[in-house]
């Protein structure tokens, strides 16, 4: 069995997912085909890989023959997202009758009200509609992209969960080793990672800290990213006198960003509505945190059960999240008690391997012939329609920030 990725290029977030791939063996043979170079911003924030150390890596703009070969011949066929580069061949696979997935994260990110323009409509119609009663399944990746396209009638009973699947196998610590709080210093460590932009609310965080200190709290919180936000948090942070306890560490590597996750009790998680997915989360649980998690952004109602393997706050409400983070430090029993459960959920269910071992037994009862079962729960079940925030909460949000 022939499994073709096509993407507009691999990284960091994506190769957990080959890898796991290409390591099925067996009679499955795997492919990623690029569709463009990585820009120079995202090379510059650390996501670059060396796409030709990956044997399974067709780039497209190099061999387009064998890139179209794969994408037209494969058995299945996922495509991600393109750059409409490749428009044409991709139609003509999902036209074919052949098995094929559409990953894919919210297209009315912004607001669902969106869906009544005619223009847009006749665009999701080229995009999506006509591929209804194709053998084409949507993977979607976050909690409300299955609501986005059940408002444009596409891929009836054909949507499922997906996501990003950090490797579980590489976490640096044993089960039940990594300690609560700094045993040294008696503190709690808190954890925001990500850019310094106003979806993110890094301001949440800092405001927080401010809040933790005036009640006498002990703890240190570390931001790692950078953007256009940084110099308004440093001077917040200035402003409270949060220096020996607030440290913003710049843009960091991957690795480095993972190594700031490995010393945090406590994550903090504050991305809004346009926030697709947020593969933070995923990280932070496999690095055994517990989170405090907005369940605006897509990947908080896959991953966590509020109350079970980490807590959660609605509405973008500041206050509800203020709150969220009280109850850790008042309960600092149960920071273990999340992260653990927390950990267990990528180790059982979100990650690379197993949304692997899915995606191959699903392809292989629909190729087959027969009718696919999704899986029970976690990559590859069903996606139930979950509304997002609706169109007030928008404009809501829209207005704080102008």
């Amino acid at each position: 069995m022939v499994i073709t990725f096509v993407s507009n290029y691999i990284n960091h977030h994506q190769l957990p997912f080959c890898e796991a791939m290409k390591g099925m063996g067996g009679d499955i043979d795997f492919y990623f085909v690029q569709t463009m170079p990585m820009e120079e911003k995202r090379v510059n924030m650390g996501w670059a890989v060396d796409e030709k150390a990956f044997d399974y890596v067709v780039l497209y703009y190099e061999d387009r023959k064998r890139a179209e070969e794969l994408i037209i011949n494969s058995d299945v066929v996922l495509f991600g997202w393109t750059e409409n580069l490749i428009s044409d061949i991709e139609r003509k696979r999902l036209s074919s009758g052949k098995l094929s997935f559409r990953v894919s994260e919210r297209i009315y990110r912004e607001g669902q009200w969106k869906f009544i323009s005619p223009r847009g409509l006749m665009n999701k119609y080229r995009e999506h509609f006509v591929y209804r009663n194709k053998s084409v399944y949507l993977l979607c990746t976050g909690a409300y992209v299955a609501s986005d396209f059940n408002l444009i009638k596409s891929y009836p009973g054909k949507m499922l969960k997906w996501g990003y699947f950090p490797d579980a196998s590489k976490i640096s610590y044993a089960e039940g080793e990594k300690s609560q709080g700094d045993a040294k210093e008696d503190i709690l460590r808190l954890c925001w990672a990500g850019r310094l932009i106003e979806l993110k609310h890094p301001e949440f965080a800092v405001k927080a800290a401010a809040h933790l200190k005036k009640s006498g709290r002990r703890f240190c919180l570390d931001i790692a990213g950078d953007g256009p936000m940084r110099p308004a948090l440093e001077a917040m942070a200035k402003r409270e006198d949060l220096s020996d306890c607030v440290n913003i560490l710049g843009a960091l590597a991957p690795g480095e960003v993972l190594q700031v996750m490995d010393r945090a009790d406590i994550f903090l998680f504050t991305s809004n509505y346009l926030e697709g997915w947020g593969a933070v989360v995923n990280e932070a649980m496999e690095r055994g945190c517990a989170l405090v998690a907005s369940l605006e952004a897509g990947a908080v109602p896959f991953l966590i059960e509020d109350k079970v393997n980490g807590l959660t706050y609605r509405d973008g409400r500041y206050d509800d999240f203020e709150k969220k983070v009280d109850y850790l430090f008042d309960h600092t029993e149960e920071i273990s008690t999340f992260a653990n459960a927390a950990r267990a959920t990528i180790k059982r269910l979100w990650n690379a391997e197993n949304a692997a071992c899915e995606l191959v037994g699903f392809s292989r009862q629909a190729l087959l012939g027969k009718e696919p079962e999704p899986a029970e729960e976690g990559p590859l079940s069903r996606a139930q329609i979950i509304k997002p925030p609706g169109f007030f909460r928008t404009l809501q949000e829209k207005n704080r920030l102008e």
